[in-house]
């Protein structure tokens, strides 16, 4: 019997930690253990804000068959430039040297976190270890934090542009999660010598999550142990980050403040969180409430526990980001409330599956007038909406078709 090969993946987050890249990953390597030996590079948990109880740099353990790297990192506050800086690259400059001592690695695999480091991690491991690198764009920056002008200093931009552009040509695969990202890849190289890529779209656990009524036992519990039975929920779920405009969608809020049955519910951690609570509470605002992060057994439940979904990108980040909360939504066969620009990958999702109704980022009035008209809607008319996205769901973003797509991918490199 022929060896394993060895694919060393270095992806900053991985199980236990919440981050939504985390879990994929953590998915797609106990999906690939018994195809190839699986070393992988990540952080602590501390996404969550997790405390870290290790005095070690660097610390093995072990997941199935599936050996860990652990870096330990300075604590991030997500509001801080500085913080979050200084907690990109010390995880650049650490998991570089655990990558470099890995031995034998016949395949580099990481992804686009933290921004353009992690796939100069790659370029660098592939020109040292004399190896092959697969690059997984979950996001293009700094495209992304353009889009939200991050800093005013356009030569941090264009260099970031640059050394990120020769990660991918560099590369020998790139792996984006949308088809708008892969016309993005295009764009950068002005469609002359593209780089070798794929579209493998990401995916949810969509046999854990199914839809369930409120009245089932865990989610009748969560409703009554946060005061929302008989409400009508608009819940927000995932990263409470600079890329959804949430800062300014939470005002639509004030529009419902004397409808004391619509509740929004923001489950969550990120660096606007706080802007937001504040505006909560500056404007006494009843009617919001925010949960910390579910644990992962429960979110079949929490997903279930809304009767639409906001599911949000801000302006500009068409091509650049797939949210992929929307894959949960559309497993736990809910509404979607989409802030999204024309043809993005979640927009046409959404068109194609007909499970929600789009308005344009920025276009608040829209938002409130698509909350009205989800509200008239009887039970069953918002329930047969949501259908349609577990319908679609299943028929085209199957888990094991996008895992299928990857071990294919990496048996082919």
């Amino acid at each position: 019997m022929s060896k394993k090969k060895k694919i060393t993946f270095v992806i900053n987050y991985f199980y236990p930690d919440f981050a939504s890249t985390g879990q994929l990953m953590t998915d797609l390597c106990l999906n690939l253990r018994h195809d190839f030996e699986i070393t992988v590079v990540a952080a602590q948990p501390n996404y969550a804000g997790e405390s870290v109880n290790t005095n070690k740099t660097f610390e093995i353990g072990y997941l199935e068959n599936i050996k860990i790297v652990r870096i330990r990192l300075p604590e991030v506050k997500k509001a801080s430039k500085i913080s979050r800086f200084k907690y990109i690259f010390s995880y650049f400059f650490l998991a570089s040297i655990a990558l470099l001592k890995e031995k034998k690695t016949d395949i580099i695999y990481t992804i686009s976190q933290p921004p353009i480091l992690g796939g100069l991690i790659g370029s660098i491991g592939k020109f040292l270890k004399h190896t092959k690198h697969v690059y997984n764009i979950q996001d293009f920056n700094p495209e992304q934090a353009a889009a939200v002008a991050y800093t005013d200093k356009q030569y941090i931009f264009k260099l970031a542009r640059t050394v990120d552009k020769l990660n991918c040509y560099y590369a020998d695969h790139i792996i984006v999660v949308g088809q708008d990202m892969a016309e993005t890849l295009k764009e950068r190289f002005k469609n002359k010598k593209v780089p070798k890529h794929s579209v493998i779209n990401n995916w949810t656990s969509e046999n854990e999550i199914v839809p369930l009524k409120k009245s089932n036992n865990h989610i009748d519990l969560f409703l009554k142990e946060h005061n929302l039975q008989d409400k009508f929920i608009i819940m927000y779920s995932g990263n409470i980050g600079l890329y959804y405009d949430l800062e300014n969608i939470i005002q639509v809020a004030k529009e419902f403040e004397e409808s004391a049955d619509i509740v929004f519910l923001f489950i969550g951690e990120g660096a606007v969180k706080s802007r937001l609570q504040d505006f909560v509470k500056e404007s006494n605002l009843t009617n919001v409430l925010f949960l910390p992060y579910q644990p992962k057994d429960f979110i079949k439940y929490s997903l279930n526990a809304a009767d639409i979904h906001l599911v949000v990108n801000q302006k500009g980040i068409k091509g650049v980001s797939v949210p992929s909360k929307i894959y949960g939504v559309m497993a736990a066969g809910k509404p979607i409330l989409g802030v999204l620009e024309q043809e993005s990958e979640a927009q046409l999702l959404i068109e194609k599956s007909n499970c929600g109704i789009v308005v344009e980022p920025k276009d608040y009035n829209g938002i409130i007038e698509s909350i009205k008209s989800f509200y008239q809607l009887s039970s069953e008319e918002r329930k047969e909406i949501g259908l349609n996205g577990r319908l679609y769901l299943e028929e085209y973003l199957k888990r094991e078709t996008s895992i299928n797509k990857y071990r294919q991918l990496l048996n082919r490199l």
